[in-house]
C-alpha cells in the first residue's frame, strides 16, 4: 500500500488517522480531536481516551495529522462519499 501524504489523502483510508475538528456549523465539535475509528458516508467517529464523537463530513473543517506529522486541512465536503467509493477516484489536496 502506499503510504498516506498530501496528495493521495482523499484516496487514502481515513481510519487510523488524528484528525481535529478545525471548523463547524456546529460549536460543539470544534476542536474536537483524536483517531478516526470509523468512517460512514457522511460521518467521521474520532475517539479519544474512550469517548467516541460522531462528526458530520458536510459541515466541518478537518485537520487531519500524517505520519511524520504533517497536518492537513480538509473540507469534509471533499470527503463526502463511502471510504470504498472516495478510495477509487478523487484527486488528492494539492
Amino acid at each position: 500500500m502506499i503510504p498516506v501524504s498530501p496528495r493521495n489523502l482523499l484516496q487514502h483510508e481515513l481510519i487510523g488517522l488524528d484528525a481535529t475538528v478545525v471548523d463547524s456549523t456546529n460549536i460543539c465539535s470544534i476542536g474536537i480531536s483524536g483517531r478516526i475509528i470509523d468512517e460512514t458516508r457522511n460521518t467521521l467517529v474520532i475517539s479519544k481516551m474512550g469517548s467516541k464523537k460522531i462528526i458530520p463530513k458536510e459541515t466541518s473543517l478537518f485537520r487531519f495529522t500524517l505520519p511524520g506529522g504533517i497536518q492537513v486541512e480538509v473540507d469534509g465536503v471533499r470527503i463526502i462519499g463511502g471510504p470504498e467509493n472516495r478510495i477509487k477516484g478523487r484527486k488528492g489536496v494539492e
